[in-house]
């Protein structure tokens, strides 16, 4: 028997507002029925699990213990950065290398860390 990943959950204080700068990492839009002020709101980004944003009363406080890597299919990590930070976004850390790899930490607008990886083309480019 096997499972596979049917929603991540990310908890929030403005599921709608979240939501939508997500709609926007994703260019994906939210679900017709899903309004401000709801507790909850859903995104389905193409190819990949459902995204839930749960309202819930308290802030982010700590470091993530689960989050998304992302690696853009039709731009450059460095394009893709760009574009997240316009946006809303904000850079959290760096840690690209001078060889070309790594990747860049952001954080969504309620803290929320992610990572943007290289594309696969950019991988294919430097495989040796």
């Amino acid at each position: 028997m096997s499972v596979r990943i049917h929603n991540i959950s990310i908890d929030c204080r403005d599921t709608y507002a979240l939501s939508g700068f997500w709609a926007q990492v994703f260019d994906c839009p939210r679900q017709p029925d899903d309004f401000p002020g709801d507790s909850e709101a859903m995104l389905l980004p193409p190819g990949g699990p459902e995204v839930l944003f749960i309202a819930v009363p308290e802030g982010k406080t700590v470091k993530n213990r689960l989050h998304l890597d992302l690696q853009p299919t039709d731009r450059t990590r460095d394009e893709e950065v760009a574009r997240l930070l316009a946006v809303g976004a904000v850079q959290v850390d760096d840690q690209r290398r001078a060889d070309g790899g790594g990747w860049v930490v952001l954080a969504d607008p309620e803290g929320n860390e992610f990572c943007v990886l290289r594309s696969a083309a950019e991988r294919a480019a430097t495989a040796g």
